[in-house]
């Protein structure tokens, strides 16, 4: 089974995210053995945050690796599990709120795609953009 970089590689919907993964240099790590959750971002949910953001995060790398590290947890957490929690710690060091009310919600985004398995973890498709504050 491939592992995180690789399924998004395969699912052609994620060249955003790997072309940001790649310039913040986070590739190596999300090629480890993990395991780890990712809240990834299509090329839609790039395209909704406001002209010239994604290029200026490519240029700025700590910002980028801030804006990607808190996308992604240190731990699977499949959706039943996920579900369950109110919220997760982030390799960016601070916490995502996860609500399940109606669907599951990590902070204002919604996982459109749940569990989207890979060898070292689990992939979970949310439809924008979660930035730090």
């Amino acid at each position: 089974m491939p592992d995180i970089i690789d399924t998004a590689i395969n699912a052609n919907t994620f060249n955003t995210l790997v072309t940001a993964i790649t310039t913040a240099g986070l590739d190596t790590a999300l090629k480890g053995s993990g395991p780890f959750t990712v809240f990834a971002l299509t090329d839609e949910a790039f395209s909704k945050l406001p002209s010239g953001t994604v290029e200026a995060l490519l240029e700025d790398v700590l910002e980028l690796r801030k804006v990607l590290e808190y996308h992604v947890v240190a731990q699977k957490i499949v959706a039943v599990d996920l579900a369950q929690l109110s919220e997760v710690t982030t390799t960016q060091g601070t916490d995502l709120k996860i609500d399940s009310n109606n669907g599951v919600k990590v902070n204002d985004a919604t996982v459109v795609t749940p569990d989207v398995s890979a060898d070292n973890g689990v992939i979970h498709v949310i439809d924008r953009v979660l930035i730090p504050q």
